[in-house]
Order: C-alpha cells, then sequence, then structure tokens
C-alpha cells in the first residue's frame, strides 16, 4: 500500500489526464469484449468433434491398425519435409566441401516422424479416450518432437540457402526485440512451464478434447512453447541468448521440478477434472479417475527421463567442445614451439 500511495502521488497531472482519456476509451471496448468473445464461441465448432469417441474397443494387434491420416497434420508435415530436403540439396550442390551435416538431416526428419506418430498414430485415435494416452501425445510433441527439430539446425540450413536479400531479412527478424524478448532463456522456461499448466488445470484443455480448431490451437502451443524451451539448450542454430554448456546443463536441470511437481499434482487429484472423459462413453480400461493418475505418473516419469536423456546430451557436447578446443590449443602451441625452434637454428647473415 505505500509503494501504491508514493505510485499515486508521483502522477503529474498531464499522466492522469492520459489515464482518464484510455480509460474513456477502453470503456467501449469492455462493452464490446463480451459479445465478441461470444461471437467468436459461435463461430467456433463446439462440441462437434469428441476426439477418439469413434475408437472401437482396443485389442492387439487390431489396435496398431487404428491410424487417423488427418490432411491437417499430413500436408504441412509432408511439405515441411519437402523443403528441407531441397534446400539441403542446394546447400550440398553449392558447397560441396562444406555440405550440410547428413545427422542433422536424420534427426530434422526424425522430429517430423514424431509429430506424425503424435498426430496420425493409434495416439491420435484414442487420446479423447484415455488422459494417458492424451498425456503421451503431448509429451510426444514437447520433449521430442521438438528437441529433434532443433537439433537439425533447420535455422541455419535456411540462413545457407537462401539468397542475400532473403538472409538478410531473417537475420533481421532473429535480431529483432521480439525474438530477444520471447527467446531469453528464463522467459523461455515460464513459457514452457505455463503452457503445461495452463493447459492442464484450466477449462479449456476439456474444451479442447471436443473442439477441433482448439484442439490443433492447443498442439501449436506446445509445440511452439517446446521449440523456444530447447532451443537455446540444443544450440545447434544461431539465437540472441546462446548458452555456454554449464549453464545449458542447469538451465534443463531446472525444468525437472516443475515437470515433476505438475505430474505429482495430476497424480493426486481425487476428482476427474476433465468431464469429457467421464461422458466419452467407454466401457473399457480404467475408471477417468485411475486414468487421469495414470497420465501424471506418465508426465512425472517419462518426463523426468527425457529431461535426463537432454541432460546426457548435453554433456556429452560439452566433453566434444572441450575436445576440440583443447586440440585446436594444442595445435596452436605446436605450431608456436616449431616457428621459435626454426628461428632459433636459423644463422644470422652477417
Amino acid at each position: 500500500m505505500p509503494g501504491m500511495i508514493r505510485f499515486m502521488r508521483a502522477w503529474t497531472p498531464s499522466a492522469a489526464r492520459r489515464f482518464r482519456r484510455i480509460r474513456a476509451r477502453m470503456t467501449p471496448m469492455r462493452r464490446l469484449l463480451p459479445p465478441v468473445l461470444i461471437g467468436i464461441h459461435l463461430l467456433l465448432p463446439a462440441r462437434v468433434l469428441a476426439h477418439g469417441a469413434e475408437a472401437p474397443t482396443p485389442s492387439f494387434p487390431s489396435v496398431l491398425l487404428e491410424w487417423r491420416f488427418d490432411p491437417t497434420a499430413i500436408v504441412p508435415l509432408v511439405l515441411v519435409a519437402a523443403l528441407y530436403a531441397w534446400a539441403v540439396r542446394r546447400v550440398d550442390a553449392a558447397h560441396p566441401g562444406n555440405r550440410h551435416p547428413a545427422h542433422r538431416t536424420w534427426l530434422f526428419m526424425a522430429g517430423l516422424v514424431a509429430i506424425a506418430v503424435a498426430l496420425t498414430s493409434p495416439i491420435e485415435a484414442y487420446e479423447g479416450l484415455l488422459f494417458s494416452v492424451h498425456m503421451i501425445q503431448h509429451m510426444l510433441l514437447e520433449l521430442v518432437a521438438a528437441p529433434l527439430l532443433l537439433a537439425g539446425a533447420p535455422i541455419t540450413l535456411a540462413l545457407r540457402v537462401s539468397s542475400p536479400r532473403v538472409r538478410h531479412g531473417l537475420l533481421a527478424v532473429l535480431q529483432s526485440r521480439v525474438v530477444h524478448v520471447i527467446s531469453f532463456p528464463v522467459i523461455a522456461w515460464v513459457l514452457f512451464a505455463a503452457v503445461n499448466w495452463g493447459w492442464h488445470f484450466s477449462t479449456l484443455y476439456d474444451e479442447a478434447l471436443e473442439n477441433e480448431l482448439l484442439h490443433y490451437f492447443q498442439h501449436a502451443t506446445f509445440l511452439g512453447a517446446a521449440l523456444l524451451f530447447w532451443w537455446p539448450a540444443i544450440g545447434a542454430d544461431p539465437s540472441p541468448w546462446r548458452l555456454p554448456h554449464p549453464m545449458r546443463l542447469f538451465y534443463l536441470f531446472l525444468a525437472m521440478p516443475q515437470n515433476s511437481f505438475l505430474g505429482v499434482a495430476l497424480l493426486q487429484t481425487s476428482t476427474v477434472l476433465y468431464p469429457h472423459y467421464v461422458t466419452n462413453g467407454r466401457t473399457w480400461g480404467p475408471s477417468p479417475l485411475e486414468d487421469q493418475h495414470l497420465g501424471g505418473v506418465l508426465m512425472w516419469v517419462m518426463g523426468d527421463m527425457a529431461f535426463l536423456a537432454g541432460m546426457a546430451v548435453v554433456v556429452a557436447l560439452w566433453v566434444r567442445h572441450e575436445e576440440r578446443r583443447t586440440s585446436r590449443l594444442d595445435a596452436r602451441l605446436a605450431a608456436d614451439r616449431a616457428a621459435r625452434g626454426e628461428e632459433a637454428w636459423t644463422p644470422r647473415r652477417s
């Protein structure tokens, strides 16, 4: 309260007048906001897609054939894969001595495959019937697909294949204030945690299960937040905030507690958080509450395992970086010693 009083006293009369003008302009907006939100809600196809409700009772091996070939997911993945492959061929043809690393291509394609598995496989068929399967879907997007895509160094590839004009535009975007803010490691970490907690502990999660457009938006936010989160940790592409390896390790280590807490929070719930899983008509498998607890266990255990794997990769990259730096330093010292020795043995001319 004393801080608020000091703040009010610090206001100048002109600032107060500006505030009154802004408040007057926002009053009509506040009156207009509820109808706008209602209109948006009416435009969305609410309650028309109960995801997974049409899937049959799972039985092995027929459950492996329950694929959902959604063009909304498949077409963008195919286009991105084709564009990446085209860029690799262009770079390899233009720079035979400095080709795009083959392992980067494999990692990027593996990330696209992980997205395809999450959005078109039996996981997509049953994610609306089982919360635990839905959790596996989101973990594939956040903890498998996102780091694999970034390990493919798509930004570096785009910069290498682009014309000077396009490259200048890409660099301008990378160096923009917006990218500086959202890619700041603390901001990226907070956004990643906020997206996970915000979706799982709000009514939007249940709405996304029965609203196709909102469901796509949910997937986009999970993947987008994960890409921002893993960007400074992977370090394969240029970034406004390039972290040294010890900081990358600490960055990933700090992500484990929030993931564990979210999993434990879901595990300790005493009621079903998402009514969709109660009303979807499923007559087999665990109860909705038991399934919800299983989803919490999956997030806790498998999520922490994914972060530990990421930390192990960072340690391996750190060791490799130090070995290369040591080799370069040894070569430089050897060259200096050779130069000094040659100079010592060169006879002086009289």
